[in-house]
């Protein structure tokens, strides 16, 4: 069955590294085999990291949508995670969580864990991953 997705006007969307825009009006998309999927108001710019949640957050989204960067992403993300855990012992049920899932290789689910943190977390961080829809 495949997935259904709809932009609204002027949202974007990564697929596969692609960014895929709607136009003036909503249009409905379907995705018929496996693709790495990113809504632009999921999608964090660098220049939003102000807190370690998003750096980790930032660093998931990079091994995501550039699976070809994935080696030295994975090295940056052991790191981050470490730093992570040290800054927030009280996340330490997400982060093994999150751990698990990029072992898996399951890394939309893993931002979504790590979006949580976010919300809930250190001072400074934002409610959402991206103010700006565009990725």
């Amino acid at each position: 069955m495949p997935l259904k997705f709809v932009l609204r006007p002027n949202e974007k969307v990564i697929i596969n590294g692609a960014v895929i825009g709607a136009g003036d009006r909503p249009g409905s998309f379907f995705l018929y085999n496996t693709a790495n999927f990113l809504r632009g108001r999921e999608v964090l710019k660098e220049e939003q990291i102000d807190c370690i949640e998003k750096k980790l957050y930032f660093v998931i989204q990079l091994i995501y949508i550039f699976p070809e960067d994935s080696v030295l992403n994975l090295q940056r993300f052991a790191s981050i995670l470490g730093e992570t855990r040290d800054a927030r012992p009280d996340c330490r049920d997400d982060l093994d969580e999150i751990e698990r899932l990029v072992e898996a290789r399951n890394y939309y689910r893993a931002l979504k864990i790590c979006r949580k943190m976010f919300k809930g977390g250190s001072e400074g961080a934002a409610e959402s991953p991206a103010t700006d829809p565009a990725p």
